[in-house]
């Protein structure tokens, strides 16, 4: 199936809101393997192949290993992701699931033993921004391609 609909085109204002998003939090101090591993995990979570594709190679044009773009669905089993990607992870997991899982006292703390109030909202839109792009990207029949 081909894209469904040209929304750059149709919508260009608010395709440009979420761009602007983009910028903002690739400018937030959250680092760059934290926001790709999240980007991964919440893209796995719904199901979009197409920013899995996206950010699996994004990541390892940046470094990242295969052992760990492999394991990061059961990141909390692993023992070589840091405190830190762990908490951002678990974080992405309940806000992406929030129906059923809400983000309780208990991982707000854990979070904040991590991250300042800063880094906790930017974690929170980085979080939302990669929801709204799986969606997007879903919605419009976008899909993962050979190279």
């Amino acid at each position: 199936m081909s894209q469904r609909v040209s929304y750059y085109e149709i919508a260009p204002e608010g395709m440009k809101i979420m761009m602007d998003m983009e910028k903002y939090t690739k400018q937030s101090s959250i680092n760059r393997t934290t926001r790709e591993l999240i980007k991964i995990r919440v893209s796995q979570m719904n199901g979009c192949a197409f920013c899995i594709d996206m950010h699996t190679s994004d990541a390892r044009k940046m470094g990242e290993t295969e052992q760990r773009i492999y394991c990061l669905h059961a990141w909390n089993e692993c023992d070589f992701y840091s405190p830190e990607e762990k908490a951002a992870l678990e974080l992405s997991e309940h806000i992406t699931l929030i129906p059923s899982k809400r983000v309780p006292d208990e991982l707000y703390h854990r979070v904040r033993e991590h991250y300042d109030e800063e880094q906790y909202v930017d974690l929170v839109l980085i979080i939302n921004q990669i929801n709204s792009w799986n969606r997007i990207s879903i919605a419009m029949g976008n899909r993962a391609a050979s190279k």
